[in-house]
């Protein structure tokens, strides 16, 4: 990896690669290039540097320096696909890609933690090799002097937070029905991926990239390729084609895909269940108001309603006549639309409509209309639009995540027309969830996991006693700075109307644009700039209020159990379940207690009462003492923990058993710990590791990977027994020789299978775990019995 590069006169062998650069800031916004930035590539791991010739000579970069935009080229740590590393035969039976781009020209441009691909051109230098490592702090080391470079010049590490293979479909949609052009450079790529990520047997797409093929991915992503420019004569379509119509065709779809296909105008309205405006009207007191909902549904539901309600579709096109008759098993002029609302297929299925929603469907749709006045449905679609407006102004138009985002666009373009600045801001902040691998280009689950994986990687190398070493010095003050650059200082404009929790003082998961605080990301930043800044030669950035604030909007997210949340207390009953109408998801209608975020708050509340223990110190022991008991009844009679955000039960363990470790809790004095650590020892591999499947998350029981240990939860596992203190340090050492043995020679561990979890049933990828938690665990390891040669 090159260490140091000026713009003005590279030396042969480079050192460094940074670079200033500025361009007309007249040019569209994927051509914006007022850059550096960051490139993954699957090309031997090698790096990239030169700027594109519409940038200028390296004298004309350097005169450009006074603009003061600094970016610094750094590679992201993944070299092969994660089908390259799970399933070689899989991977081999992938059709091959057709055209590409010059992978060398894309750069990732960060702008104060925001995340956006650019189209460049660069030159190529190779990482070295570093010596072996033979000791646990000699990996974390190595895994530090590979992870280092990979920092982007605010602070952050940026990584893929990809995984589900719904989002770009809604993307494309969208840019479709509103007429944004898409450039050769970003259909190539998005086509590229989407045909890497079909399923190598049958041609279709599933809901996320390691599941079966599905209706709703299968007619998404064909309907996205299509939008592309892909024939249908492609042989690679007519594969999926075949697929989709072997599953019954788009009218099995599940409501999300039935939703875009009407937008496009494949489907006719009628098809979509009802998802009226009119629920924003009702009364806060009501059981069952959308304010109760877990906050990505609700912020799904509301462009929808206003959507739903409107009945908008795009331009009638050719393409869009000819997908009429590709995407059904039968003559589009035949189909019963509305008698096939409720039409699904099984393996889409994941959570059956209640008796319930199905008879308010019904009601909705065949009695309500009679009653549904104009007035009131302009109302209702109005104030739906105000809400809309509200969550634009308070993310600056990069929204909740990638669903709710293109919606709000539409609703937008609807309400305001194409020439309106919401619309074009919109059309901008697409940018911001779209990701460069080497199969092509993604949509990210948010728009990035920057304040995520930044904080967690301060930790390990705290964990690992490296924090004092001058080397990484600079690597972890530029975190801090990110961190705090990062906190959120205010709390959103009319925060009650638009039904948003307390915030002042938290971190989100991704940036401070976006705006979500969520319980266990404040904590783990907490955790983080807490240590640091009490650590010898770092700045103190944040001020005590400042540190105040974030503990005040921590204790506002208990919940009557004890247990915590993600984005704010539960707000309504679990019964309101019965409506859930998404069919794919489960468990997403309200918010719900989580062993991780109740760890994550309690840990950052431990840590806070040992530096200041006279603020709100009644308010905190109460807090902990609540949620305490929420983990060791969230505990299962075998011992495990059930995982939401990560998979599974190996990452539900590790937080666990540090919240139990927190309050003094060991394998010596809790039978808590104890029946947590014996389960981790019982899936234990003969090889030293662990390995879980996603099918843990779905099934709701602890199931091996079919392609044996990984490196990330052989980590989580090992974490979980140093924190428990678990008396046998033979199978700690068993792993931990494993997780060295994975190591590559330049520092880096190579993608595995995919680590996180949403809503039961959607798998979502983590890339940068698989550096975190192995240098987190090695580094607890060697401070715990000292830095030794494992036998």
């Amino acid at each position: 990896l090159a260490q140091g590069i000026s713009a003005s006169a590279p030396p042969a062998k480079p050192p460094a690669c940074k670079v200033r650069a500025s361009l007309n800031s007249t040019l569209n916004p994927w051509n914006r290039l007022t850059l550096f930035l960051h490139f993954l590539t699957a090309l031997g791991h090698r790096q990239f540097l030169q700027l594109d010739k519409i940038m200028g000579s390296p004298k004309e970069a350097e005169a450009s320096h006074s603009s003061g935009n600094s970016y610094e080229d750094i590679k992201t740590g993944e070299k092969r696909s994660i089908d390259s590393q799970v399933n070689d035969a899989s991977a081999s039976k992938r059709p091959k890609l057709q055209e590409r781009t010059d992978y060398t020209r894309w750069r990732m441009l960060n702008e104060a933690g925001r995340h956006t691909w650019h189209y460049l051109e660069d030159v190529e230098d190779d990482l070295p090799d570093l010596p072996t490592a033979k000791t646990p702090l000699d990996s974390v080391k190595n895994g530090l002097e590979f992870f280092q470079h990979l920092q982007l010049q605010p602070g952050n590490w940026g990584c893929e937070y990809g995984g589900p293979m719904f989002l770009l479909p809604g993307l494309i949609v969208t840019w479709s029905v509103t007429e944004t052009p898409i450039p050769s450079h970003v259909a190539t790529e998005i086509k590229n991926y989407l045909f890497a990520r079909a399923n190598p047997e049958d041609g279709g797409w599933g809901l996320h990239i390691e599941g079966e093929s599905t209706v709703f991915g299968t007619s998404m992503n064909y309907t996205a390729l299509r939008l592309l420019g892909v024939s249908e004569e492609d042989p690679r379509m007519v594969k999926a084609r075949g697929t989709l119509h072997k599953m019954g065709g788009a009218t099995k779809a599940p409501h999300w895909a039935k939703f875009w296909l009407s937008i496009l105008g494949v489907c006719q309205w009628d098809i979509v269940n009802p998802v009226p405006p009119e629920f924003w009207l009702l009364p806060d007191w009501v059981p069952f108001h959308p304010w109760r909902w877990w906050i990505h549904m609700r912020m799904v539901f509301l462009p929808m309603s206003f959507i739903w309600s409107k009945r908008w579709s795009g331009k009638i096109t050719p393409l869009v006549v000819q997908l009429r008759q590709e995407l059904f098993t039968e003559p589009y002029d035949t189909i019963n639309w509305g008698g096939n609302r409720n039409s699904i297929h099984e393996k889409d299925n994941y959570h059956p409509k209640s008796w319930l929603l199905k008879t308010a469907f019904w009601v909705l749709s065949n009695v309500y209309p009679y009653f549904r006045v104009e007035s009131l449905k302009q109302k209702a679609e109005d104030w739906a639009f105000k809400l809309i407006q509200m969550e634009d102004k308070n993310t600056d138009f990069s929204n909740l995540g990638p669903v709710n985002g293109p919606m709000n666009f539409l609703a937008c373009y609807i309400q305001e027309g194409s020439k309106a600045y919401s619309v074009q801001r919109h059309r901008e902040r697409m940018a911001d969830f779209l990701w460069v691998k080497d199969e092509g280009m993604l949509m990210n689950g948010t728009n990035g996991v920057q304040c995520w994986d930044t904080a967690f990687l301060i930790q390990s190398v705290m964990d690992a006693g490296l924090a004092e070493d001058p080397k990484w010095k600079p690597m972890l003050t530029r975190a801090l700075e990110f961190l705090d650059d990062q906190q959120i200082r205010e709390n959103v404009d009319d925060q009650a109307i638009c039904y948003r929790q307390q915030r002042k003082g938290a971190w989100g998961f991704s940036n401070k644009d976006q705006g979500y605080a969520v319980s266990d990301c404040v904590s783990e930043a907490l955790k983080a700039v807490l240590v640091l800044q009490r650590t010898p030669g770092y700045p103190t950035l944040l001020e005590d209020q400042r540190i105040f604030d974030a503990i005040d909007t921590l204790l506002t997210y208990q919940n009557k159990s004890g247990g915590c949340a993600s984005y704010e207390p539960t707000r309504g009953s679990d019964k309101l379940e019965m409506l859930n109408a998404a069919e794919v998801f489960g468990r997403i209608m309200i918010e719900y207690d989580y062993p991780e975020c109740t760890t994550a708050v309690v840990t950052a509340l431990s840590l806070f009462t040992k530096y200041y223990p006279e603020y709100r110190t009644a308010d905190i022991k109460a807090f902990k003492e609540r949620a305490i008991g929420y983990i060791r009844r969230a505990q299962y009679p075998d011992g495990s923990w059930y995982g939401s955000w990560g998979i599974c039960f190996t990452y539900a363990g590790m937080f666990a058993l540090e919240s139990l470790a927190s309050i003094g809790e060991t394998y010596e004095n809790s039978e808590h710990v104890r029946k947590g650590c014996e389960f981790l020892i019982s899936k234990q591999r003969d090889d030293g590791g662990w390995s879980e499947s996603y099918r843990s998350c779905e099934r709701g029981i602890y199931t091996e990977h079919p392609s044996g240990s990984q490196v990330v939860m052989t980590a989580w596992s090992c974490i979980a027994l140093l924190e428990a203190h678990y008396p046998d340090r033979a199978p700690i050492e068993k792993a931990l020789k494993l997780i060295m043995s994975r190591q590559q020679p330049n520092g880096e561990w190579l993608q595995e299978a995919i680590e996180g979890v949403f809503n039961k049933s959607c798998m979502i990828s983590y890339p940068n775990y698989k550096f975190i938690f192995p240098m987190k665990a090695l580094g607890m390891f060697a401070k715990r019995y000292g830095d030794i040669a494992l036998p």
